[in-house]
């Protein structure tokens, strides 16, 4: 039996419309093969929250209601993947948002993890190795329910859907009995400017990762654990024999 948490499995990356479950999918990929989650969002908290150089500017700019820079962005994530847990491989959640970010992301992990690359011996590995990039596609009729319906435990951080994956109590989690919240975006009035942001950002990553042949679309109306096997099977895939 393959050990799946022993190989390397190379970077991972998860696109997808706000409520589409990447979330939900990057806990099962942790949770198979043993690699972290990489959210630009929790990087970029953390940094703020400890008032670290990064993080103290990043505060600045939110301040004044600017998005981060992608230079603060790109520090946070190379300083992330260079740490030693993230050697085997890794999911990278809410990045790259944007085509730009992709080619940076590629050159960070040509320089960094496969810097004598490439030559006519390892080429295959570079190859090998790239990110794969799954793709979770939603029907945008069902992004509503999901997104309105979305809940987390504030303390274990569980994820429930009060539609598709309901608590056993309602409102409250079923590991701690923690009264359930909201996502300040997850509100009605915001969703409609939020798919409409990540239409406009988003799909020209996709047609940077198609071209390359790196985009592995999943279907994910289906049931939770169905897109999970999908996801599975893509990374599988990808790296049969690990990276």
């Amino acid at each position: 039996m393959v050990n799946r948490a022993a190989r390397n499995i190379g970077p991972v990356v998860l696109l997808g419309p706000p409520g589409a479950g990447k979330g939900t999918q990057a806990k099962q990929i942790v949770d198979r093969y043993g690699v972290p989650q990489i959210s630009t969002g929790d990087l970029l908290r953390d940094h703020v929250s400890r008032g670290t150089e990064i993080g103290l500017a990043a505060k600045a700019i939110m301040a004044r209601g600017e998005l981060v820079t992608d230079e603060l962005i790109y520090g946070i994530v190379a300083e992330r993947l260079r740490q030693a847990d993230c050697k085997r491989g890794f999911v990278l959640d809410g990045f790259p948002r944007t085509a730009a970010q992709a080619g940076w992301l590629d050159a960070l992990l040509e320089k960094t993890f496969f810097e004598n690359l490439p030559t006519p011996e390892n080429a295959a590995t570079l190859e090998k190795c790239a990110p794969v990039v799954i793709q979770l596609l939603v029907d945008y009729t069902q992004l509503l329910p999901r997104l309105t319906g979305r809940r987390s435990c504030p303390t274990c951080g569980r994820l429930y859907n009060l539609h598709f994956q309901p608590p056993l109590v309602n409102e409250l989690c079923d590991v701690d009995g923690s009264k359930l919240v909201v996502r300040s975006d997850d509100r009605e009035e915001v969703i409609a400017e939020r798919l409409a942001a990540y239409e406009a950002q988003t799909k020209p990553v996709a047609d940077y990762y198609r071209v390359r042949r790196r985009l592995v679309p999943v279907n994910a109306d289906r049931p939770v654990e169905e897109v999970t096997a999908q996801v599975f099977d893509a990374i599988d895939s990808h790296y049969p024999a690990g990276c």
